[in-house]
């Protein structure tokens, strides 16, 4: 699923800045289903910036999101992440492919304070 690879300090910048942009994105809007999607890909793509810290490049194939909520939960030592993150995954899933799944506010709100966290967490473990 992963496979080592060398990273510019650019290149993890990169993707660092698109996961706190969509985290700005959910944490601007009003709508739930909104602030849940670009929470939850926030998320992945604060996985992905960790893996490239870490010289590891994730490859799409079946279950790849199930592994990079593994792998971030490994980074930051908490298996919460891995458990929070597929439920998101899952919700994300049933919205997608099961006909629709109804976010509420208060659900998408605490969503979004537990990334807050994340994103903090993130930023301490790359030093920037």
């Amino acid at each position: 699923m992963f496979e080592k690879f060398y990273f510019s300090e650019k290149q993890i910048r990169q993707y660092y800045q698109s996961a706190l942009r969509d985290f700005k994105i959910a944490s601007q809007s009003d709508l739930a289903e909104v602030k849940f999607r670009f929470s939850y890909d926030a998320l992945l793509k604060i996985a992905i910036t960790l893996c490239a810290y870490n010289g590891l490049r994730v490859k799409a194939k079946l279950g790849h999101h199930i592994e990079l909520l593994e792998k971030l939960s490994a980074c930051l030592k908490d298996p919460e992440i891995q458990l929070i993150g597929n439920e998101m995954r899952n919700k994300r899933n049933w919205d997608l492919y099961g006909g629709g799944n109804i976010i509420s506010q208060k659900e998408a709100d605490g969503y979004l304070d537990w990334l807050e966290e994340i994103v903090i967490r993130t930023k301490k473990y790359l030093k920037y």
